[in-house]
């Protein structure tokens, strides 16, 4: 039992870590641009992260982590597993052509509200 459910959880984050890793490339192939490209980013990128959650917190129940200890574990494993979360907020960032100090903001404010 503890194998198969080892198993399921090492292929949810190895499926949230891939689509994370694949979003700006699969916008790419898809020639998306504009709204459209936002749109999907935002929920290839909200996508992965809700596989790695799933996957996290499974990890954090087998450990038998609770309260603040588990919540510290999900939010760090979750980082860890979709790392190209900046990337994707950078790509649209870019398609809005912003720099500076509102570039900052929108990839700020895009990675905080990916990652919740």
């Amino acid at each position: 039992m503890r194998t198969a459910l080892a198993a399921l959880v090492m292929s949810l984050a190895a499926a949230g870590a891939h689509a994370a890793d694949s979003c700006v490339a699969q916008a790419g192939a898809k020639n998306l641009a504009g709204a459209a490209k936002a749109s999907f980013l935002k929920k290839c990128t909200s996508d992965a992260v809700a596989a790695s959650k799933t996957s996290c917190n499974a990890q954090a129940a087998e450990k038998k982590l609770a309260g603040a200890a588990k919540s510290s574990f999900v939010k760090k494993c979750v980082a860890d597993a979709t790392p190209d979360v900046q990337t994707t907020c950078d790509a649209a960032a870019d398609d809005k052509k912003l720099s500076g100090a509102a570039r900052n903001s929108s990839v700020s404010k895009c990675v905080g509200d990916a990652l919740k």
